[in-house]
């Protein structure tokens, strides 16, 4: 996999997430799990160097 594709799934792995944690209740246990995801994918999205301003709807 190129790195190019890798950050296309990472980003796509990103938004799906945050439409999951948008449909769900924050206190749930299902929320909580999707939230450390989450976390993860905006470590690396940043550590590649991607903007998250337009992409980041939760900004927790």
């Amino acid at each position: 996999m190129t790195d190019k594709e890798m950050l296309q799934k990472n980003v796509e792995e990103f938004s799906r997430d945050q439409d999951w944690m948008e449909l769900s209740e924050k206190e749930s246990p299902v929320y909580k799990a999707m939230r450390k995801r989450y976390i993860d994918l905006k470590v690396i999205l940043t550590a590649t160097g991607v903007n998250l301003t337009e992409l980041d709807r939760i900004k927790e």
